[in-house]
Formats: structure tokens, C-alpha cells, sequence
């Protein structure tokens, strides 16, 4: 990966685009899974996203490998795909992109208040 790549996100372009198409070619089920996947585990990526790429190609790898031993898609993810996606972000309970605003948020006006105060 070049620097202009990096700064640019073509690369992260190039990788979405190939992710869609792989999903593509899944059956209707696990195509509806891999949106809601895509839509939960968003909430754990940074800024860029950049750190979700290993984990969202982890799991369309287990979507594509179940469909292809015929497995349906409730059998392999469950009735909770939010805890799912949860669990692959690293745990339930994971801390997302608003928790950490939050605490960032929650600094700033800690450190405003004890200038004011003191």
C-alpha cells in the first residue's frame, strides 16, 4: 500500500468494492445477513474504518464457507446478529465510536470546568 493510497483510501475502496462482490454471489439469506453485519460492526470502526476490514473479511469468509456446505444462515449466526458482531469486534460490551466521543467529550468539559474553577 502506497502513501497515496493511504491518504486517499483508494485501497479501502478497492477492498469495499471486492468485499460487495463476493457478497454478490451469495444466497438471498446470507446477502440479508452480510448488510445487517455491515451496519452493527460499523459502529466499532474508526475513523477510516480501516480497522474493520480483517474482521468484516472474516466474516464474509464464514458467510460464503457455511453457504457453501449448505448451512443455513440462523444456524451459523444466530437469532443475534448484533451480539454476534459485537463478539467479533472483540467482545460484548465492545466500546464503539460514541462511548468513545463520549469519554473524549466528558475530558474536554472536565478540563474547561477546573480551569473556571480554580
Amino acid at each position: 500500500m502506497s502513501f497515496w493510497e493511504t491518504i486517499t483510501g483508494s485501497d479501502l475502496t478497492r477492498e469495499w468494492k471486492a468485499f460487495e462482490a463476493r457478497a454478490a454471489a451469495l444466497p438471498p439469506g446470507y446477502r440479508e445477513a452480510w448488510e445487517q453485519i455491515k451496519g452493527h460492526l460499523s459502529l466499532y470502526g474508526d475513523f477510516t474504518g480501516r480497522n474493520l476490514m480483517p474482521i468484516l473479511d472474516g466474516a464474509l469468509g464464514l458467510l460464503e464457507e457455511t453457504a457453501s456446505d449448505g448451512q443455513d444462515v440462523r444456524e451459523v449466526l444466530g437469532d443475534d446478529i448484533a451480539g454476534f458482531c459485537a463478539a467479533l469486534a472483540g467482545e460484548v460490551g465492545a466500546r464503539n465510536y460514541r462511548d468513545r466521543w463520549r469519554e473524549q467529550l466528558n475530558r474536554n468539559v472536565a478540563r474547561k470546568l477546573s480551569r473556571l474553577g480554580g
